[in-house]
């Protein structure tokens, strides 16, 4: 047994958007058994720390095509803004294998968008985390104005795109109020 798996347990790292974003897409998922928010790091020109999260998911529950394609689809994937050194669009794995997995994950998710995506696989590195007083922040805070403008609508999108992936039906009411 590797590092990245026990058990049925999986690990994989996703940057693209503010982790307090992130975070909140991916606990709402069937699943995932935890999210750690902060900062990930690579190799090379990549070295540099850039928000994050680490998804522990249970593989029986949800497998990593559809973490890879619920990423893709809940930040901005196929643009390279002026951010996108602080909110790299990243999968960082653990392994050769992941990472030749994921890499195939993402040609074949391709079709689905009409730009090209700007989303890298990188080698993990290391990972700071926030502060936790920011842990598990949208679900503290739904009501707060950054939650609403940011959060809110990523969570819509999954309630109308993945709906049968969530672990909560009564995420609506939460993203509504």
């Amino acid at each position: 047994m590797n590092k990245v798996e026990i058990n049925n347990r999986k690990k994989i790292a996703l940057g693209g958007g503010c982790h307090w974003c992130t975070e909140a897409v991916f606990q709402s998922l069937n699943g995932v058994v935890s999210v750690e928010q902060g900062f990930v790091s690579s190799f090379g020109l990549d070295f540099s720390f850039s928000e994050a999260i680490i998804v522990h998911y249970d593989s029986t529950l949800i497998d990593l095509k559809d973490l890879i394609e619920i990423h893709l689809h809940t930040h901005e994937s196929t643009s390279n803004h002026s951010f996108r050194k602080k909110y790299r669009s990243a999968i960082y794995t653990y392994c050769k294998t992941q990472a030749e997995e994921a890499k195939q994950i993402l040609v074949d998710l391709q079709k689905d968008f009409n730009n090209l995506l700007v989303t890298k696989v990188y080698p993990f590195r290391s990972f700071k985390p926030t502060k936790e007083e920011y842990a598990n922040y949208y679900f503290s805070n739904p009501k707060k104005p950054f939650c609403k403008k940011f959060i809110a609508p990523k969570l819509k999108l999954l309630l109308k795109k993945f709906p049968k992936k969530l672990t909560s039906t009564n995420l609506m009411e939460l993203v509504v109020s």
